[in-house]
């Protein structure tokens, strides 16, 4: 996005006046327009009309009585470019383009996009293929549908690759109102990044929430979202589909288990931006967000006067980071003067029926348990329908009780429903009037909150170094990229300090006595660029314990590749020292994503590597705390931290070793492909990587190391 089309944008988002062009898809964006209540100038755009709804229409843009900061353009795909450089030729703003047919029909398509983006110079482009713009501030509303939301001063903004699903969020019955919805559509000229750029710091943009299915510009994307984390807005992310990779061959291990999925998490991970899996968590997590506000913790205290309740509560927050502390000494003494005998004092708090509509009452129940210090506070209530109206006040008094408490405690409180429809619209209406968070469903509603407290902690834990959450910039020499075989491998980890057996690269027939130098046992390995995975194939023989071993492994080697490759000329074996006692294996690797740039994964390493799918994807750069926490939740650091008495592993040098192996992509820059270091082995005597395999373009370091070919 240029500056004059940044420029432009503003222009869109803020109209003083709006141009329809075309027939009757234009004819009904007027009247969404008309029935917003937009306060400036209506043009309507028909050579062939002399009205559009009550107002008249001009033949041609250039009529108009001064360039539109707005237009909405609904017109056949073959004449869209040429309006839309019309519309750049007189000075206009932004273009809504609801036409479709471009490149999401195939080549010919692609044509006509390309010619748009041609033809709108500077202009803020939004679509092509797009439902529109829906402005709730002004009511600016350049769409042509029918919508369920409503003017606001202030309100998240959704930012959507889907028209239909951010048409269906505008009916939502779950009380959140947007300030802005913006349809990406397909992205010719603006994409998401653009529209967050431009959004961050807006007074009436307190949230944002996005439905992605890919990010154009990650880079850009992330400076973005950084604004939006020092501005305290936090952005809610449905992200849907599973890209492939970069269409290449892969050589490692990596390519099947850490894909684009994986990549995108670790980028929200990074960013504070809280992923979700459904339209219903992206409403809940937004209405919790913008409402009651960002837990600075995942210390949760709930409360219900249900047992059943209370188990879905606790079952609602495995998996999710959300913790129940145990009431301290001091609270459960309180609680067990203050509640009936029936009660059982516990985190989640079912404080029984008797005290149900007890305002004064529950008031000292939430306020002694409250003391404890908690990050956040829940309550379960479900309200009765219209019909049955009686006990409203019963409930309402134990809401007015929770409320103050939580109000006096300095925390986020919210009260949800166990069913997510029995929170009525009164309901909801009184929660948001005393700035707590109504939200519908157990599951849902801890969900919210967990999503929330992890973008309230990694706030607070950036504080002071925002800019170390940008990315390297991506970049890849794809052209000159190589093999590069095992030992050559080894020898860069060497020169990097990363730990490799002792081992020696030699000919067949000096193989016996090279393995009788080192010391038995020993490994023994071909060595060829052209074959990575030695162990499928059964080109590795382990724990050979004399010279004629060594001999009968050879010709068994040289055997099974003849029979699989035919004859390899020049084979050459490495022979190294097996490395003994090892607890677990663990994979490290760097791939250089395109998007995202150096991707470090770590898991559980060896031939379960697959199997497992043990694995934790980060960014580069990273840290030693973030290294550390990754690989502690690993389902290996079990194994590192001695299972069942057997000998445990300091995670010490293995994160040092991870820090290395960082440090050297970082060093080779766009000139690496990937990087897989699988198995390292771990053993008491620190880590030391087993095998090796690279893929980077030639350059002056690799020259300068003996790497070559």
């Amino acid at each position: 996005m240029t500056p004059r089309q940044k420029k432009n944008l503003q222009r869109l988002l803020a109209p003083r006046h709006i141009a329809f062009v075309g027939g009757d898809e234009a004819a009904s964006a007027v009247k969404q327009c008309v029935n917003g209540g937009f306060g400036g100038a209506i043009w309507g755009v028909n050579p062939k009309r002399r009205s559009m709804g009550e107002l008249p229409c001009f033949k041609r843009v250039e009529d108009l009585p001064e360039p539109p900061d707005a237009t909405f353009l609904a017109i056949p795909r073959r004449q869209t470019a040429e309006l839309v450089r019309q519309l750049a030729q007189i000075g206009a703003g932004g273009v809504v383009c609801y036409t479709a047919g471009f490149r999401e029909l195939g080549e010919e398509g692609a044509e006509l996009e390309c010619d748009l983006v041609n033809a709108a110079q500077d202009l803020a482009l939004v679509g092509p293929n797009v439902y529109g713009l829906l402005n709730y501030v002004t009511g600016a509303h350049l769409w042509p549908f029918s919508h369920g939301g409503a003017r606001t001063a202030c309100g998240p903004a959704i930012i959507s690759q889907s028209g239909m699903l951010s048409s269906s969020l505008t009916f939502n019955q779950r009380s959140v109102s947007f300030s802005y919805v913006i349809g990406a559509g397909n992205q010719a000229i603006l994409g998401i990044e653009d529209y967050l750029e431009t959004l961050v710091g807006h007074p009436a943009v307190n949230a944002f929430g996005l439905y992605v299915e890919t990010l154009r510009d990650i880079p850009k994307f992330t400076d973005a979202a950084i604004r939006a984390l020092e501005t305290n807005t936090p952005i809610v992310a449905l992200k849907v589909g599973h890209s492939e990779l970069a269409a290449r061959s892969t050589i490692t291990h990596t390519g099947s288990i850490s894909g684009s999925s994986e990549r995108y998490q670790a980028l929200f991970e990074r960013l504070g931006i809280i992923p979700v899996a459904t339209p219903s968590l992206l409403l809940e997590t937004l209405k919790m967000v913008t409402v009651s506000g960002a837990p600075s913790g995942n210390r949760l205290a709930a409360f219900t006067c249900s047992g059943g309740d209370a188990a879905m509560l606790a079952d609602s927050a495995e998996g999710t980071g959300v913790e129940f502390p145990e009431p301290s000494a001091a609270a459960q003494s309180d609680l067990t003067r203050l509640l009936p005998e029936i009660a059982t004092i516990s985190n989640p708090l079912d404080y029984t029926t008797p005290l149900w509509g007890q305002e004064t009452a529950l008031n000292k129940v939430f306020r002694s348990m409250l003391k404890d210090g908690f990050d956040a506070a829940l309550l379960v209530q479900d309200y009765p329908p219209q019909a049955l109206d009686d006990d409203r006040p019963m409930y309402l008094a134990d809401a007015r009780a929770f409320i103050e408490a939580t109000r006096d405690a300095g925390i986020p409180g919210a009260i949800c429903s166990s069913v997510p429809e029995n929170m009525d619209v009164d309901a909801r209406q009184f929660l948001l009037e005393q700035g707590v968070a109504p939200l519908q469903g157990v599951a849902e509603a801890v969900t919210a909150i967990s999503g929330a407290s992890r973008f309230g902690q990694k706030r607070q834990e950036s504080i002071d170094r925002f800019d170390a959450l940008r990315l390297q910039p991506p970049g890849r020499d794809d052209k000159q990229l190589r093999d590069y075989d095992e030992w050559q491998s080894k020898q860069l980890l060497a020169h990097f300090g990363i730990s490799v057996p002792n081992g020696r690269l030699v000919d067949a027939e000096e193989a016996p006595a090279a393995a009788a130098d080192l010391g038995f046992p020993v490994v023994i390995k071909l060595i060829h660029k052209n074959i990575a995975h030695k162990t499928e194939l059964g080109l590795l023989r382990l724990q050979l314990m004399t010279e004629n071993d060594v001999d009968a492994a050879v010709e068994t080697i040289t055997e099974r590749v003849g029979t699989i490759h035919g004859e390899i000329c020049n084979n050459k074996f490495l022979i190294e020292q097996m490395i003994e006692p090892v607890v677990a294996e663990l994979l490290v690797s760097i791939v250089n994503d395109s998007k995202f740039g150096h991707v470090l994964t770590l898991g559980t390493g060896g031939m379960l590597v697959e199997l497992m799918r043990d694995t934790r994807t980060l960014l580069l750069p990273t840290s030693r705390k973030e290294i550390s926490q990754a690989i502690a939740g690993l389902r290996v650091s079990t194994l590192m931290a001695g299972f069942r008495s057997q000998a445990s592993v300091n995670q010490g040098p293995v994160v040092d070793l991870v820090l290395r192996v960082t440090h050297l992509a970082e060093t080779l820059g766009n000139a690496l492909g990937e990087l897989e270091l699988n198995p390292v082995l771990l053993s008491p005597n620190g880590p030391v990587a087993a095998d090796a395999l690279l893929r980077a373009a030639p350059n002056a370091m690799l020259t300068n190391i003996g790497l070559h070919r």
